[in-house]
């Protein structure tokens, strides 16, 4: 969704309302000509671009320009008022049966973005919550991390996409474009110009016009399908292009009408089989269909097979040519199948309507009302992102069954699967959300996630779509005690323990799964040479204890909490933080606080040192008690961001986004201390968590980008949960920390549930110190919330104020979040 903001001097019509034209005068000061934009529901530039989200954001331009300026008359005043109250509030009332929260979401948000320098490396996918395939544009070649630049002018195509992250690479990946004219194969020769003013992108809808062939594509998906409308010049030919990448296979059959094909696109160490199949059909004949491979045209050929195989398919017609396209993991008849229960007879309008109303469900579980337009804009374009993985990998059998391929041993099972998602950054902040607003599909997720435990003997570190090799620790852990502790349900406890007690005992032969080196942690109860894992580990077997507790396992608590307590083998108190030893027991030397790499992952010291979660007051105690604990909290927010390249050996984007804010070591950009303003809460001074949280929320999101990689909706998650105005500072236990809420009131609707509605009425950007918070009518003392008590419903109240409020909690430590130490 184009969100720029027109130049001075833009002049146009206005063609919504009773008014057909603003008076020059009165447009040039403005700087603005609003139209409404069905497909979500946002006032837009009809020359700009610049997106108004709702009416009040309108009215926010309106009313900075004051009724008794002297250059405007009074029939132009009237105007002002007419369109501002008129006009708009008629458009409100059309909105007010089913508010279009999709109409927030910007899928460009963070996409600005570099392997050197991130603002949420993302892509701007239309799709389905959860979908199994999505959509994007392409702006540049290549199955690697960044192939689409919202700087380009020029687009390739639209590319079916599965990539969670540019770090990870895409998979089972194709491109659909449209053309007239001669016929152009190769991507970089077949681009076409592109204004991203004239175009839409939305959660569920594309549309592009594309200049060099006088031709619009728009496309709208479903979860494992996408329905493309291409209007093509009046008396020209225009074609579709459906272009593999890789090994891949293209077909036709003309006597049924059908396009359908594969491509093997996979990541290293997925089966031989490994393939991404699709079948493509569409409202009309086709006038001639043409396959090519290596972008060389075999006009003879009814199928072609090697590599980057395609097929042209020409349509003499005056009416837009719609293709239906289907995808499937399993086969190209399963491809059919899933586009005939998906998509089936229904038109193209009444496929991208469904999907606004999908969207709407998922986003309309949480309704905000109050703050800025662009807060607005900010929270429900990062829900979408929530909203975006893990990715289903399941599809339905004609006979009805849920069936899957495994990625884990190239087989074709029964039951649902789930892929695409680093627990290392996800298990923080997504799954504590989804605990909220999607129990009922965090359960099915996890079922997924077994899949590997089941078909490939263990549970993968990041599954994409299989076992990958990408970050330390066993996550997956944290995400199925989160689950167990908040009594999610769907999926076998037991069956999850025993994945979990595997890899925390066992070395495992596959890699991308397992805890690397796990008999030299079980031998010194330390990782020699590694900080990270040392603190990742021990947190990961708090989460076994969580769940051992949960089975009755008393043994197993014992264990896995002793073993939880490994942090301490690893704290200098020389240098006061978290040191890498060796098998012998020597500091690594020497010490750099600022150095980055090594014993630490993606930080240095001062972002590694806080990974504690599960024991807060066991930390404070270590590092010389609250008053010192806080005093090196204080330091780490104002001290200069100065990092040293260390074990990196050059620096990496993490370094660089950490250095351009104005946070201290504090590199939001990165996941490790997406926690750490919640331990001033944890010691006892909630009010610098308030102060700390709202900078965060308020000065390094924007509806356009993120402080770093936004990670398979973690960055996005985040945002929503201190927006609340809580945060799971330790997933695996049923608390959320209270935080500084950003509206003044939010609802959660959750099917099934009883609503929660989150009251703040004083909040201002001033007011961001809770003074006095109360459940359902009564005072709530502690600094944190049970997730029982937030799923029963009612009424949460946060009073605001501009002063911070401060509190003695020596004496009733039970306010202040739970620890293992106490």
């Amino acid at each position: 969704m184009p969100s720029h903001r027109g130049k001075a001097g833009d002049i146009g019509r206005i063609p919504f309302g009773p008014f057909a034209q603003f008076d020059l005068d009165l447009i040039r000061y403005f700087k603005h000509c609003p139209r409404i934009l069905p497909e979500c529901g946002a006032f837009i530039c009809a020359l700009c671009g610049a997106t108004f989200w709702d009416i009040a954001s309108l009215k926010d331009v309106f009313k900075g320009i004051p009724l008794t300026d002297s250059r405007f008359s009074s029939r132009q005043k009237a105007l002002l008022v007419a369109v501002t109250f008129a006009s708009c509030g008629a458009a409100a009332q059309a909105q007010s049966a089913s508010t279009n929260w999709m109409g927030y979401a910007n899928p460009l948000q963070g996409t600005n973005s570099s392997g050197g320098f991130s603002r949420g490396n993302t892509l701007p996918l239309v799709a389905r919550p959860f979908g199994m395939t999505d959509w994007t544009l392409t702006t540049g070649e290549g199955g690697w991390g960044w192939f689409f630049d919202p700087n380009a002018r020029a687009i390739q195509g639209v590319r079916a996409t599965h990539q969670p992250s540019p770090w990870m690479g895409d998979y089972g990946y194709f491109s659909v474009m449209a053309q007239t004219g001669k016929l152009y194969m190769k991507p970089g020769a077949r681009a076409s110009t592109y204004r991203p003013d004239e175009s839409v992108i939305a959660p569920n809808y594309l549309k592009v016009p594309l200049r060099r062939y006088s031709t619009t594509l728009e496309m709208t998906p479903t979860e494992r399908c996408s329905v493309f409308r291409v209007t093509f010049p009046k008396n020209e030919l225009g074609r579709f292009i459906v272009q593999m990448e890789g090994d891949s296979r293209v077909q036709f059959d003309q006597q049924k009408g059908i396009i359908s094909g594969f491509t093997r696109t996979k990541p290293d160490g997925s089966p031989e089989n490994f393939a991404c199949y699709f079948t493509a059909r569409f409202d009309r004949p086709w006038k001639r269909v043409l396959l090519a491979n290596e972008d060389k045209v075999n006009e003879s050929a009814t199928q072609v097979e090697g590599n980057r195989s395609g097929a042209a398919i020409e349509f003499e017609s005056n009416e837009p040519v719609v293709m239906q396209i289907g995808t499937s993991f399993i086969s190209t008849e399963q491809a059919l199948q899933n586009l005939q229960s998906e998509v089936g007879t229904r038109s193209f309008d009444a496929i991208r309507t469904q999907g606004q109303q999908v969207w709407n469900e998922n986003l309309g579980r949480i309704e905000v009302d109050g703050g800025t337009t662009e807060q607005r804009r900010t929270f429900y374009s990062s829900l979408y992102r929530a909203h975006l993985f893990p990715r289903m990998f399941h599809e339905t059998d004609a006979q009805g069954k849920v069936v899957h391929y495994s990625p884990y041993d190239g087989k074709v099972h029964d039951g649902v699967s789930y892929t695409d998602n680093g627990f290392w950054d996800t298990y923080r902040s997504v799954y504590p959300l989804f605990a909220l607003i999607q129990p009922e599909r965090y359960g099915e997720m996890i079922t997924g996630f077994l899949q590997g435990y089941r078909e490939g003997g263990w549970m993968a570190q990041w599954p994409s779509p299989g076992y990958r090799v990408s970050m330390p620790g066993t996550h997956g852990d944290a995400v199925i005690a989160d689950a167990v502790v908040k009594k999610i349900g769907g999926f076998d406890v037991k069956e999850a323990y025993a994945a979990m007690t595997k890899h925390a005992n066992q070395p495992s032969p596959q890699r991308g799964a397992g805890r690397n080196n796990i008999a030299d942690y079980l031998k010194y109860g330390y990782m020699p040479g590694s900080v990270s894992e040392t603190l990742d580990f021990a947190y990961d077997d708090f989460c076994v204890s969580q769940v051992a507790e949960s089975l009755g396992l008393k043994d197993d608590v014992t264990k896995y909490r002793q073993r939880a307590m490994n942090y301490r083998n690893i704290y200098d108190p020389k240098v006061g933080f978290m040191r890498a030893k060796n098998a012998q027991g020597e500091w690594r030397a020497p010490f750099n606080q600022y150095e980055w790499g090594g014993p630490y992952v993606e930080g240095g010291p001062w972002q590694s040192t806080w990974a504690v979660q599960q024991d807060p007051a066991g930390l404070i105690a270590l590092m010389g008690g609250k008053e010192r604990f806080i005093a090196k909290l204080d330091q780490m927010m104002v001290e200069p961001p100065r990092y040293d390249v260390g074990g990196y050996g050059n620096e990496i984007h993490e370094m660089t986004e950490m250095a351009v804010t104005h946070f201290g070591q504090y590199g939001h950009g990165n996941q490790p201390v997406h926690h750490v303003l919640y331990l001033f809460a944890a010691a006892g001074q909630p009010q610098k968590t308030q102060y700390w949280v709202r900078r965060v929320m308020n000065e390094l999101y924007s509806p356009d980008g993120f402080a770093g990689d936004e990670d398979n909706g973690e960055m996005g998650s985040w945002y929503v949960l201190n927006a609340l105005g809580m945060y799971s500072l330790c997933p695996g236990r049923t608390e959320y920390v209270l935080g500084s809420p950003l509206f003044k009131s939010v609802r959660l609707r959750v099917p099934g549930r009883p609503n929660l509605t989150i009251q703040a009425p004083t909040n201002s950007d001033k007011n961001v110190y809770v003074q006095k918070v109360s459940l359902n009518g009564k005072t709530h003392e502690p600094i944190w919330i049970d997730y029982a008590d937030l799923a029963k419903g009612g009424t949460l109240r946060f009073d605001m104020g501009a002063k911070a409020r401060e509190r003695d909690y020596s004496r009733t430590p039970e306010l202040l979040p739970h620890s293992m130490s106490k």
